[in-house]
């Protein structure tokens, strides 16, 4: 009755809801072909389901923030994307390992015998693949979120919906545009595109340079501020249309990462304690540090390249051809000081490198009764995540398991007691005893699918669609490890098993086939309501390790299921466009990502059943033509089915799912002259309480935040010229980003401290 009360209220206040833009396309140029009023979102040209449709005509959930509203609320990162679109929390606790969230279900595992549960795409590939799947947001004609199972549309990954990049295509014609921001933090932007050509070939060439200091002081010697920023992204477009009836993209993209380390925050070892969240850090590694993890500083040093050539013929009436082709490699350092503290105690790194390469083809045909795509699709990639391992024998075993009573690990003024641990345990012999150690997962996964939509008109109101993606798949994990004996303690300081020289290797193959189902009645021309079936799949994990022997220790963990059970209304009325669904998703098989207690390292399981059940509402409201203003809601009541059989799962709360999420703001733009005018953007965002990890745990958990950002300032010479100022948590709210981690495995969390209130001035001149 609670449930059912809240929908009610939902749908009663739906004219408080919604986001700035409600599309969806696969295509840049798909905006082009949008009615000329933009303020009706749903009136935009989308091709979701591989046709040109108006958003309002299209029977899934979906939405997206265009690159002019990105640029409008001072989004230039994805991690502030999530925001502004219900249902979506996007967690970048690095570059390196992004955590993308669709309705309470989290999709970041660094592991490479892993699947996704989220689809990221970036120009119609997937690069769904956590440790390459970062990517800088600048020159986007929009990113876009579809919401539910979506395999048959943007394949296997997307078992609870998708993300994607879009990036601006090359136009005829010359234009340019430059933005230089600076801010406190020390914070330097500069980024922009130029743009040249006819309307046979066309190129473009966009970057984006950020740098900024760390936000988190490191006290340790030689070390560099946490949290430090210094990234590059640069992408060169090509776009060749010799007919109407074709157009080629070639868009080649490099992004790279220079920073420093992540804030590791510890509330029981040394100085590092959380309770104001920005206090100095101890966070460090050893002399030993260049040696074995490859850096002796903290950080990220990561690089992508990222190549994709997309052709479209129209080759007959009604019918289209298209291919998307492209590569990816990603390769990827970041050295952290696990135990969040001045001692010598979890120092870590993880090399991640690899490459992904995919070909789709696809036909559609549209006229006015029928509408069909089909075609196939070829995926692969190969790719490694090596762990190395740095510590002092006598420290580990002290902060670990307090071998010498009365001791301790780490002072209140950050002097390592611990470190006295190995002199007194060896009774005078030796002061300090280094210790090193790693293992790495491997994974080669290839899948070969077709896939197929109908749709029919039996009358002109009712649309019916039906589509599946039928899948074949090749799962190849390997594992590896050196664990060798500690001097003094005699066996592996991680409860590891050496391989002893040996790379064991599993393959399993695996066949799926993945159905949607979709319905759509006009209600008039501008109003239509939608309910869909589908069915998602996240792959199952070929889970290698070793046991002792040494002999492989292989685990199979089965398909994760979802079935998706959605109805909603979309459509526009006078000032008022928007949107409302209702969903439910039933789970089998759900699978868990928890860091084993006794070795620190990551491990899959299955958490038995789970459901979803949700509202998302969506509203932007056209006052005048210098004022809108817009807002969206979420609501989440799911977790993971509260049965004997999901033992210590039972009852718990998705990870980072919050029960309630919303965003409300206005966006102004007042000409004071013919070609002067004033514009203001401000916006509150609001995300319920959050669980860090399953099982939850209250002292790994987040209260509720509400942040409040703005960005506002005055366009000269006909908006060729821009002057804005803009503040992100203007509050200076202080919360976590994330909590838990490798530390809380050893008995030690440690806790991230979310971004402090930023703020500065950026100017823009358009060509």
């Amino acid at each position: 009755m609670k449930f059912a009360a809240c929908i009610a209220a939902l749908m009663a206040g739906t004219a408080l809801a919604g986001t700035p833009e409600t599309a969806f396309a696969e295509e840049a140029d798909a905006a082009a072909n949008s009615s000329s009023d933009t303020s009706n979102s749903n009136q935009i040209v989308v091709t979701a389901q591989k046709i040109a449709q108006r958003a309002v005509d299209v029977p899934i959930t979906l939405s997206a923030i265009t690159g002019e509203r990105m640029r409008q609320l001072g989004v230039t990162d994805m991690g502030e994307l999530s925001a502004y679109v219900p249902g979506l929390n996007i967690q970048i606790q690095s570059a390196n390992n992004p955590g993308f969230v669709i309705r309470g279900i989290t999709s970041d595992s660094g592991s490479a015998q892993e699947g996704p549960r989220v689809t990221l795409y970036y120009n119609g590939i997937d690069i769904s693949r956590s440790r390459g799947a970062y990517q800088g947001n600048f020159d986007l004609d929009r990113i876009e979120v579809v919401k539910g199972p979506q395999a048959t549309l943007f394949g296997t990954a997307a078992a609870i919906g998708a993300i994607s990049l879009v990036s601006a295509r090359p136009q005829p014609g010359l234009s340019a545009q430059v933005t230089g921001a600076y801010g406190n933090l020390d914070a330097y932007r500069l980024e922009g595109f130029v743009n040249a050509g006819n309307d046979v070939l066309a190129g473009r060439i966009a970057w984006q340079w950020k740098k900024r200091d760390g936000y988190v002081k490191n006290l340790a010697p030689d070390q560099d501020d946490l949290y430090a920023q210094d990234q590059l992204g640069l992408r060169g477009s090509l776009r060749f249309t010799p007919t109407s009836d074709f157009t080629a993209d070639l868009i080649l993209t490099y992004d790279r990462q220079r920073n420093s380390g992540t804030p590791f925050l510890s509330k029981d070892l040394g100085s590092t304690s959380v309770d104001g969240l920005y206090g100095p850090a101890y966070l460090g590694g050893s002399r030993y540090s260049a040696e074995v993890l490859g850096s002796d500083k903290l950080g990220l040093h990561r690089d992508v390249y990222d190549a994709n050539l997309t052709a479209s013929w129209d080759f007959a009436d009604g019918w289209n051809f298209t291919t998307v082709n492209g590569y990816r490699h990603f390769d990827a350092l970041e050295v952290f000081d696990a135990d969040g503290s001045a001692a010598w105690y979890l120092e870590f790194a993880e090399h991640a490198k690899g490459w992904q390469a995919s070909h789709e083809s696809r036909f559609t045909y549209s006229d006015d009764q029928w509408r069909a795509s089909f075609g196939w699709n070829y995926f692969i990639e190969d790719s490694y995540q090596y762990v190395p391992f740095s510590s002092e024998v006598g420290t580990y075993l002290q902060c670990t398991a307090n071998i010498i009573p009365g001791l301790g690990c780490v002072s209140a003024n950050n002097t390592v007691t611990a470190s006295a641990a190995t002199y007194l345990a060896s009774r005078g012999l030796v002061r300090q005893l280094p210790y090193s150690s790693w293992y790495e997962n491997k994974g080669r996964n290839q899948s070969w699918s077709m896939f197929g939509d109908v749709a029919f008109k039996p009358v002109p109101a009712v649309e019916l669609t039906a589509g599946a993606r039928v899948l074949i798949e090749k799962r190849r994990s390997g594992y590896a490890a050196n664990q060798p004996a500690a001097p003094l303690y005699g066996q592996p300081l991680l409860p590891l098993v050496d391989t002893g020289g040996q790379t064991f290797y599993a393959q399993r193959s695996y066949a799926a086939v993945l159905p949607r189902f979709n319905a759509l009645w006009h209600l008039n021309s501008n109003v239509n309501l939608y309910a869909t079936i589908s069915e998602g799949r996240r792959s199952p994990v070929v889970q290698l390790s070793a046991a002792t022997g040494p002999v492989e220790d292989l685990n199979l963990i089965e398909a994760e299921t979802v079935w998706n059970y959605e109805v909603g209304i979309k459509g526009s009325a006078g000032i008022f466009s928007g949107s409302l669904g209702v969903y439910y998703d039933d789970y089998s098989n759900f699978q868990v990502d928890v860091i084993d207690a006794t070795t620190g390292v990551a491990r899959t399981e299955s958490a038995g059943s789970a459901t979803n059940i949700g509202v998302e509402a969506e509203l932007e409201a056209k006052f005048t033509d210098w004022l809108s203003a817009f807002s969206n809601v979420g609501f989440i009541s799911g977790g993971i089915d509260d049965k004997e059989a999901n033992g210590i799962y039972a009852g718990n709360q998705f990870r980072l799912q919050p029960k309630w999420q919303w965003a409300a703001g206005l966006n102004l733009n007042v000409p004071v002259t013919q070609n002067t005018s004033v514009f203001l953007t401000p916006s509150v965002t609001y995300r319920s309480k959050i669980y860090f990890e399953v099982p939850n745990s209250e002292a790994i958990s987040q209260d509720a935040v509400t942040l409040v950002n703005v960005r506002g300032g005055v366009s000269f010479m006909d908006n060729r010229l821009q002057v804005a100022g803009y503040a992100r948590n203007l509050g200076n709210e202080k919360y976590l980003l994330d909590a838990g981690n490798t530390g809380g495995s050893f008995g030690h969390p440690t806790f991230i401290p979310a971004e402090p209130r930023t703020y500065g001035i950026e100017l823009t001149v358009r060509y």
